[in-house]
């Protein structure tokens, strides 16, 4: 079924769930934005159908999925950056490491397993309305409800010297990026950096990554 939680799936699998070290491949930074989401949501959504039944018995597997279709192609420090705002400033290079691994294995947790409902037709790319000269892009996209309906998902994206990358995706008009930003922002002002970042981890390792609020509606 299509609900809230696997439609966030999908959008964290394209932009936020590819935390990790392989590199891009040369043809691929010669990619515009919107080659590079259809580049990447298609290899994705290939590989589920291939593979489908093989992720629903190990459901582990579906990192694996993730780190080979879309591992290479986000901008992890600028988006761990935009979360974390001002304390990113004050994180020890260690700290930041241990956020951004924390946070990408909460959102697999949260969300890797409703990212196997997720099926090709559901997915539209809309025409890209950007200019060849932008360092800054947004790529449009809807995704079908099983009732019909259409929620539109954007991605956005910033030119580097390493091609285009995804930092964020709004999802019925919201950021993602600004919402992890509050969340995690009066979290940190409450307890400190630190312990916020060793809760993450703890939960990580027990598997009690608390399910966000509305996953099935």
């Amino acid at each position: 079924m299509m609900n809230r939680r696997t439609l966030v799936a999908f959008g964290f699998a394209v932009v936020l769930g590819t935390f990790g070290s392989q590199g891009v491949l040369a043809q691929d930074t010669q990619l515009g934005p919107y080659e590079l989401i259809t580049k990447v949501s298609q290899d994705t959504l290939k590989d589920l159908d291939a593979h489908r039944s093989e992720y629903q018995k190990n459901p582990e597997r579906v990192r694996e999925l993730v780190d080979k279709n879309m591992l290479p192609y986000f901008d992890t420090a600028y988006s761990a950056q935009l979360v974390l705002a001002k304390n990113w400033r004050t994180a020890t290079p260690e700290q930041r490491k241990r956020f951004v691994d924390a946070f990408y294995q909460s959102l697999l947790q949260n969300y890797g397993s409703a990212l196997l409902e997720f099926t090709p037709e559901r997915l539209k790319i809309l025409p890209y309305q950007g200019k060849p000269e932008d360092t800054v892009a947004t790529v449009r996209s809807e995704v079908r409800r099983d009732n019909g309906s259409r929620v539109p998902v954007n991605y956005s994206l910033r030119k580097t010297a390493n091609g285009w990358k995804a930092y964020d995706v709004q999802i019925e008009g919201i950021s993602y990026v600004k919402s992890f930003r509050t969340d995690f922002g009066a979290e940190i002002q409450q307890k400190g950096l630190e312990a916020v970042i060793q809760r993450l981890e703890k939960q990580v390792a027990t598997g009690t990554v608390p399910k966000p609020s509305g996953a099935n509606s």
